[in-house]
């Protein structure tokens, strides 16, 4: 964990922004897979993690606002949980490691806030994705678990992105942490593919080094010769000569921090022509969005240059038609890129998206599009210093999609159908860095690149 002065500061920000109240964070319990005794791995809540830093199953967390007091709510193990899970320390000894003093049996915490509901204080939590979770608040505070998230609390969620969506430099230097892993993992992954080889052959290494060198991965990780789908998490594949593989994953750090990387390469090794020419409009389109990135500059103005390199691209390739600025006004691009170009990254890999993608991603002065592609970009505001973003350009070709626009005739007048139908079949290509807003620029993470460039990423599948 980091220096208990951290978390108090972070706290003592959270009260100023929050101004009066009770904060409520509750942390995670373990959760059962099959049966009680047999649990998934544990994973605290990252805003749990991120003001109170405690990495432990079954406590809560209050911030009193107007008291200015801070108080954990934990038991500490009994003597049959020691004979099997092995002792601790205290929870009175572990609070002061995050600037607390004030330690409470879990059993007091209906009481606190039983007392504050009463006096007409105001609860805060923010929204809720376990059930428990809901349960819980339902049981302390009174409102129905189905309607727990429609009254959490605005003022906290929105302090809160706040405060998470500008990286400290230790906090930087963990996300950097985790992506030297995927660094790893991408490497590997480019040298143990091969035909003859099952997906999960490969995402089984891939995995295994998340494991050894931090905390695990950071979300399920995407390997696929069927790079078209875009979050596909089947791996039963098998890998053959001539395909094209993405591997879209990430690591933690050992505080819980994220990376989220994509590469996208051939299965043996050298790419074909045709995938070449896919693969560096992609590439350009990545570099140059990324050059684009400073403070000031709206990430949605990012998100159309890429849109205006992959649409040239594709026009020059016969793939489109018309103008690159005409073609993006219309959304006609969204054929081959239909998503975003990427999204916050901190804690969670898409950081804070549980508390409100329309609070996280935008703001008063930056409104969602309803055009189809443009419409899935999460993150479209003002970029700030200290943001850490993710860069994922892509084209695809999707054979559901490419159906679907041609019998309707959609776009046309940009889109060449009939040179698109000899692509069906090629997949697809994701290029994705983690890039850090700084005072003047942008500075993409990892100590070492990630091979990228054609002959970068042929050299590292060369690799014995």
């Amino acid at each position: 964990m980091f220096k208990a002065e951290v978390y108090s500061e972070r706290r003592k920000k959270l009260k100023q922004l929050v101004k009066t109240g009770i904060i409520y964070l509750p942390g995670n319990n373990e959760a059962p897979m099959n049966y009680p005794a047999n649990t998934y791995l544990f994973r605290q809540d990252s805003s749990f993690l991120y003001y109170f830093g405690l990495d432990a199953d079954g406590i809560s967390g209050i911030i009193d606002v107007d008291a200015d007091k801070d108080i954990i709510f934990a038991d500490d193990r009994s003597v049959d949980d020691v004979v099997w899970m092995g002792y601790e320390k205290s929870f009175n000894e572990r609070a002061k490691l995050v600037g607390v003093t004030i330690v409470k049996p879990v059993a007091e915490l209906n009481d606190v806030i039983s007392k504050a509901v009463h006096s007409g204080r105001k609860i805060h939590y923010l929204p809720q994705y376990r059930a428990e979770s809901k349960l819980q608040i339902e049981k302390l505070i009174g409102i129905h678990h189905s309607r727990v998230n429609d009254h959490s609390s605005k003022d906290f969620i929105l302090a809160v992105i706040e405060q998470r969506s500008v990286k400290s430099d230790e906090e930087v230097k963990q996300i950097e942490s985790a992506v030297d892993i995927s660094y790893e993992m991408n490497t590997a992954a480019m040298k143990f593919s091969k035909p003859g080889l099952k997906e999960r052959e490969v995402f089984g290494i891939i995995e295994g080094i998340a494991s050894s060198k931090g905390r695990g991965i950071s979300f399920p990780s995407i390997f696929s010769i069927h790079g078209e789908i875009l979050h596909n998490h089947h791996h039963e594949n098998l890998m053959k000569d001539g395909d094209l593989l993405v591997l879209d994953s990430g690591a933690e750090s050992e505080l819980h921090y994220a990376s989220d990387i994509t590469r996208s390469f051939p299965v043996n090794g050298k790419f074909s022509q045709k995938q070449k020419d896919i693969y560096n409009i992609v590439l350009k389109s990545q570099v140059e969005s990324i050059e684009m990135m400073k403070p000031g500059v709206k990430f949605k103005e990012v998100h159309l240059k890429a849109a205006k390199i992959i649409a040239s691209g594709l026009i020059d390739l016969g793939l489109m038609k018309g103008t690159a600025e005409d073609a993006v006004k219309e959304g006609a691009h969204a054929l081959f890129f239909p998503h975003g170009l990427g999204h916050m990254l901190g804690l969670d890999v898409h950081d804070m998206e549980g508390l409100g993608e329309g609070f996280v991603g935008y703001d008063k002065d930056t409104s969602r599009s309803d055009q189809f592609g443009l419409a899935y970009l999460r993150l479209a505001k003002e970029l700030k210093p200290g943001f850490t973003v993710t860069v994922e350009p892509g084209i695809y070709f999707i054979p559901q999609l490419f159906e679907h626009w041609k019998k309707d005739n959609k776009h046309s007048n940009f889109v060449n159908y009939g040179k698109v139908e000899e692509y069906i079949g090629f997949g697809g290509v994701r290029i994705e860095d983690d890039v850090l807003v700084t005072d003047s620029g942008f500075k993409v993470l990892g100590s070492k690149p990630i091979p990228k460039s054609i002959a970068e990423v042929e050299s590292a599948c060369a690799k014995e």
